[in-house]
């Protein structure tokens, strides 16, 4: 059979030929590099980030974008540098780009609520930090601290469309066992983070400069190690973010480190098996 073609197809064909081949080398290259890049890897480093007076929060956003990390976000309404709380609907477009950029996210209860101390009958004695009951003392049921974690999650689905990953992260890191047996039959996964994990940010300036925390953290994190800073500190004179987050992100990298969100965390990952980025809890 004959066939006769035009210039104009026959350049047609050409380019459709050279755009075929360069996908495919794309492609080829792509799946070489892959192995290689997780291969370099002397370690995974999973960053966690607690809300606080968001002062920090784009900073620590931009830094996450511009080294292609994905983290860990917990999330409470607390007051923040605007007047406003950290889940008003004016924070709505930092929640709905972190989320559409690939982040995790756990609850930190809704009103940031201490525990105080266990009571009889598995109730729990808290003190919340903010909201109608700020600085006062009650007595709770596990039922009424799963709610008070559920609020986080039904307003993050309110301003973002998704829902929480099922991770929890007690205000101050304290825990009782009254207080983790209620997260557990709320589905949440309770997170700490390693000794060599605490940033520090909270901590007064003047004692613990950011060049000391900044050196105690390269030198002591390691592999698997769960890090903790806030998006933002009131008291702190210096903030730890501007100065410390940056050259952190780079000296881990230098060493060798790799970052993940806890979806991928050893101790967590199962919760995420075959459902998704975003599992939706019962």
């Amino acid at each position: 059979m004959k066939y006769s073609f035009s210039q104009r197809q026959l350049n047609g064909l050409v380019l459709g030929a050279i755009l075929a081949a360069g996908q495919a080398f794309a492609q080829a290259q792509q799946a070489t590099q892959a192995p290689a890049t997780a291969a370099a890897c002397k370690g995974t480093i999973y960053l966690t980030f607690d809300t606080g007076s968001q002062s920090q929060a784009e900073l620590i956003e931009q830094t996450l974008l511009r080294h292609h990390i994905k983290a860990t976000f917990f999330l409470a309404n607390e007051k923040t540098i605007r007047g406003d709380y950290s889940l008003d609907p004016g924070w709505q477009p930092l929640w709905k780009r972190l989320a559409e950029e690939g982040h995790a996210f756990g609850t930190h209860t809704f009103d940031h609520v201490y525990v105080v101390r266990d009571l009889p009958g598995g109730k729990i004695e808290v003190r919340p930090q903010f909201g109608a009951q700020a600085g006062r003392k009650e007595q709770w049921t596990p039922a009424q601290y799963c709610e008070e974690m559920q609020r986080v999650d039904k307003r993050f689905e309110a301003l973002t469309g998704r829902k929480l990953d099922p991770l929890w992260r007690a205000p101050g890191g304290k825990l009782t066992p009254n207080l983790l047996k209620a997260g557990q039959a709320c589905g949440y996964a309770h997170v700490a983070w390693a000794p060599a994990g605490f940033s520090g940010d909270e901590l007064p300036s003047d004692k613990f400069p950011n060049e000391m925390l900044l050196k105690k953290a390269l030198n002591g994190l390691k592999d698997g190690d769960i890090f903790l800073a806030h998006m933002g500190i009131w008291s702190r004179r210096d903030a730890w973010a501007p100065a410390v987050l940056e050259p952190l992100v780079t000296g881990l990298e230098q060493k060798g480190f790799c970052f993940a969100t806890l979806r991928d965390h050893p101790a967590y990952r199962h919760l995420f098996a075959g459902a998704g980025n975003a599992p939706r809890r019962p």
